[in-house]
């Protein structure tokens, strides 16, 4: 199984985007998109959104069923949290 980064370099090179590109479209660094391909940092979850529109994948598609899970369980407790106030 493909882990995030190599699914993110995979779907960056097959639209034919570098790692500028797609940096400047994110408005984060180049470096950023470099350690996310190389699984020494991971985006956040509205970086991941932004990533699905550019590459036209699901975000099923660049992540495995434990980091939907983890993903899942995040989104809750920011709800629950926001629903306090």
């Amino acid at each position: 199984m493909m882990e995030l980064g190599e699914k993110l370099k995979s779907h960056r090179e097959n639209k034919g985007f570098s790692q500028v590109f797609v940096a400047e479209k994110l408005n984060v660094s180049r470096q950023s998109i470099s350690k996310w391909e190389n699984d020494r940092g991971y985006p956040d979850y509205d970086n991941l959104i932004l990533l699905s529109q550019l590459y036209e994948v699901s975000i099923g598609e660049l992540l495995d069923e434990n980091e939907k899970l983890n993903i899942i369980m995040k989104i809750l407790l920011v709800r629950n949290r926001s629903s306090d106030f």
